[in-house]
Formats: structure tokens, sequence, C-alpha cells
């Protein structure tokens, strides 16, 4: 069984930055890829960003590229997501995810999932 746990959310004000972390129970960490959803009240749950095993490839969202970083330390069982130039928009519930092989960018093919961080942007 393998245990998710993020952490790091809170209220920001736009433009200002957080930093999430997840740390990862359970099973070989290096085993996995990772990756950090978030979803808005009413909205689907969608892809922020994902790392694979090694940390060599890394993926992101659109709408959050050049201002969210992932990163991840395999010593320490812990991916992190480094959140720049926030805006309301930015707002949701955080989400980190594990599955064995490679990063997708589809919910639905993560086996493990943590409970969620909240994150909001005030104006």
């Amino acid at each position: 069984q393998v245990q998710v746990l993020e952490s790091g959310g809170g209220l920001v004000q736009a433009g200002g930055s957080l930093r999430l972390s997840c740390a990862v129970s359970g099973r070989t960490f290096s085993n996995y890829a990772m990756a950090w959803f978030r979803q808005a009240p009413g909205k689907e749950r969608e892809f922020v960003s994902g790392i694979d095993w090694s940390g060599s490839g890394t993926a992101y969202a659109d709408l959050v590229k050049g201002r969210f970083a992932i990163s991840r330390d395999n010593t320490k069982n812990t991916v992190y997501l480094l959140m720049n130039s926030l805006n309301p928009e930015d707002t949701a519930v955080y989400y980190c995810a594990a599955r064995a092989f490679s990063v997708t960018r589809s919910h639905l093919h993560y086996d493990y999932w943590g409970q969620g961080t909240q994150v909001t942007v005030s104006s």
C-alpha cells in the first residue's frame, strides 16, 4: 500500500509563491511517476504537472508552464511543486498522485492519491 500526504497549501496574494510538498511512503518511491492535479469548485480535476521516476522528465499544463516547477528527491521520498506568480485562477485543492511507469495527464491513470491541500490566491 502506498500512502500519499500533501502539505504546503495556504492563502497567498496574487503574484506570490507557494511550495507544495508530497511525501510518499509504503513502497519504493523511485518506482513511481508522480503528478500534481488540482480541482476548483464546480470544475473537473485537471493535470498540473508530472515528473518521471528519475526526475529527468517533466510535464506541465499550458496554464502553469513557466510559473510552476516540479521536482523530486528520491532520498526523501518527496515530490515538490514550486508555484510562482500565482493568480486567483490557481485557487483549487491540489492533489498529489502516484502511478507506476510514466507520467500521464489523465487522473484516471493514477493509482494512489493524497487527500489534497487547499491553495487560495487572493486578488
